[in-house]
């Protein structure tokens, strides 16, 4: 039996990864094969399980990458704007603008729902501490009334996922966005002190 160096190992797990990834986004989860995603990454079933368990495992896998990059992308925003409560305003816009990059909506929004039952219980702890953030930003600026910051951290979460999902699930997903943006902005301005 020939062992593998850690770099192998790490380099099979990121084959499988991006693999993966691409091939969820073109076919989505329910028709992909492990034999057509691991033949196409040119790797076995054996090194699929060890990574990742099973499918579910890799998909879990790819959302949590996904994920991860989303949150990069979306702190860059807020941290970019010059004025606090515009890079709020413009962060909660591009998480529903997200809903439809293709990647997103057929891997996050329909296969991870339908699959996974939705972001994981750490995913959500983090993006719910993300948002309370700056919500306590946005208090201690006087810029939103004193209130519990992660009671509102959690109900404008909730709200933009919720919205996500409804834009990806329909065939208008475009004016669904448009709706979604509207509804987000009246939102919005009702947790502003003018």
């Amino acid at each position: 039996m020939v062992r593998r160096t850690r770099a192998e190992m790490e380099e099979t797990r990121v084959t499988l990864l991006s693999t993966a990834r691409r091939v969820f986004s073109e076919h989505g989860y329910a028709a992909t094969s492990m034999d057509d995603l691991t033949a196409q990454a040119g790797l076995t079933r054996g090194a699929l399980y060890h990574h990742f368990g099973d499918k579910k495992g890799l998909l879990a896998a790819v959302v949590e990458q996904i994920d991860a990059e989303t949150d990069t992308r979306l702190t860059a925003i807020s941290d970019a704007a010059e004025d606090a409560w515009d890079g709020f305003r413009q962060r909660c816009v591009a998480y529903l603008d997200m809903a439809l990059e293709p990647e997103i909506q057929r891997i996050v929004l329909r296969d991870a729902r339908a699959v996974l039952g939705g972001a994981s219980p750490d995913s959500q702890r983090h993006c719910v501490a993300s948002m309370q953030h700056l919500i306590d930003s946005l208090i201690q600026r006087g810029l939103i009334a004193p209130v519990d910051a992660q009671a509102l951290a959690s109900l404008i979460y909730g709200s933009l996922a919720e919205a996500a999902f409804w834009i990806a699930e329909g065939d208008d997903a475009s004016a669904r966005l448009v709706q979604a943006t509207a509804a987000l902005e009246l939102l919005l301005r009702g947790l502003k002190v003018d």
